[in-house]
This record gives structure tokens, sequence and C-alpha cells, in this order.
């Protein structure tokens, strides 16, 4: 299944389903927002996932298929050809920092790059999000607490990100974290370690590589994470991204407005978004 957060004409924000012929309202089957439809049972997300769509695509906008989630945790360094062009030395545990959720922004937003940094860059990654909380979770159970997967951009700032050993603030300017088009349930992508991921702007590929290159995978991060902090429904870990940032290229490159960003995922989608100036 798709879940998506959408609007269609004038309409507030509200969750649904992709589905043949539409969108499953799922405002109308008593849910508030994504969150609260992966916190359901497995047996009631199948059953609406099999009602028939109310909402016609024409006309309707996605947002971030998560809107505000609970946490946002960054995974860095976690391909060894970007830790090489990084100047970083793999670790011997994740790289974790946390991105504020009012950085968030959907599919087809503009980014804004801020006035308050001089190198933007784009990083193209798989995010995890997590439909059952959990704590001190053994990689072997870590599964079971997926929701589904998305694609987000972690858009980062990187002389502010540089200026100290805390990487948070120079990856939260607002719209530093595009997110979507909509989360793809776990059981509709096998393998979340076989994916081709790539990034292009303005029609050059930046970046292309593939999931299963991941230093630390998804059952190993979740087993990290919440090992020190209850993983709760809606949280999303971005796992990180490949070699090709402008940080790592000769000479730089630096996001500039008037730029499309284009990441595609193999099983999961296409996320676009715009650059303009602040």
């Amino acid at each position: 299944m798709k879940l998506v957060t959408f609007t269609a004409g004038d309409s507030a924000p509200r969750p649904g389903l992709v589905v043949e012929g539409g969108i499953v309202d799922l405002s109308a089957e008593g849910f508030r927002d994504s969150i609260a439809f992966m916190g359901a049972p497995a047996s009631v997300q199948a059953d609406v996932a099999r009602s028939k769509p109310g909402i016609a695509m024409d006309g309707v906008r996605f947002l971030a298929p998560v809107p505000a989630p609970p946490r946002i945790f960054g995974i860095g360094v976690n391909y060894a050809e970007h830790a090489k062009e990084s100047g970083t030395e793999p670790q011997k545990v994740p790289t974790v920092f946390l991105v504020l959720s009012s950085a968030v922004v959907g599919p087809d937003a503009d980014v804004v790059l801020p006035k308050a940094s001089a190198k933007p860059d784009y990083e193209a990654e798989l995010a995890v999000v997590i439909g059952k909380q959990g704590y001190q979770i053994a990689a072997a159970d870590a599964m079971e607490h997926v929701f589904g997967y998305t694609v987000m951009n972690d858009v980062s700032a990187r002389d502010v990100q540089r200026a100290t050993s805390q990487w948070s603030l120079g990856k939260s300017f607002p719209t530093f974290a595009p997110m979507g088009p909509w989360v793809v349930s776990k059981d509709e992508v096998p393998d979340p370690h076989g994916l081709e991921i790539s990034m292009t702007i303005g029609g050059e590929r930046l970046q292309h590589s593939n999931t299963g290159m991941m230093i630390f995978r998804i059952p190993a991060l979740i087993e990290y994470i919440s090992g020190i902090t209850p993983l709760q429904v809606g949280d999303v870990i971005s796992t990180g991204t490949p070699a090709g940032v402008g940080m790592g290229r000769t000479p730089q490159r630096w996001l500039q407005p008037g730029e499309e960003m284009v990441i595609a995922i193999e099983a999961i989608g296409e996320l676009r978004n715009r650059t303009v100036a602040e």
C-alpha cells in the first residue's frame, strides 16, 4: 500500500491510500492522520486498503506523507564511498543526528536556500518509517517495527553543519527535509537493501548507487537507536546518502536557485523539488 497525506481542492490535509482508481480517504475511515493509520492493527490496515477509492486523482496534491514525524533520525556517512569523499573515517557505531520536523515539506514543494548559508547541498536517501513502537529492539526483530519506506532529501547547509561537531541545525532550515511522495508498505519492498538510488539535477545524474552499499543496515540502525531511546510510531530514520554530493566534488557543487532535484529509488518512487532563494 502507498500511504499519503493529501489535499483536494481547498480541503484540509488528510491521510489516504493510493489504490487503483484513486485515493481511499482515511479521514473518512476515522484516522486523523497517517501516524494514526500506521499505529492501527495490521488486519484493520488490510481491510481499509481493500476499500473503494472515494477521491479521484485529478486535482489532488501530495504533501509529506508524515507531515510531522515525532523524530527524524539522520544517519551520517553510512556509505563507504561517501565517507571517503567527505574525508571521514567510517565509524564503529552509526553516526546519528536529529533533523527537526519543522524542516519537513512534501513533493513538488520549494526548497528555500537560506541567506545564512553559502554551501547548500543535496543528499538522496532511503528513509524508514516506524510503524510499531519499541525499546531495546533486537536486530532480529527490527523489521517487525517498520511500516514502510519513503524518499528523503537530506538537504544540508555544509558551512553551518561543519562549523561545529553538532550537525542538526545545519540540516534543519525550513524546507530542508523534503519527503515523499508516499510511504510504501514494507510488504511491497521485499529487500530494502537492494534498491537503485539516484539524484539528478537539471538532467545530470550526480548520485547513483544501491542501498545494498549501506555500512549499517536497517536492522542494525533500529537496534542501535532503540537501545538508547524508545522508537515511536511515525519516527523516520533516514539511512544516509551515497557518494556524489556537492561537498565531495571537485570543484565543489552547491545548490543554486531554480534547480530541480529528482531523487529516484527503485520500488519507492520519485521525489521532485525545486530550489528558490530566500
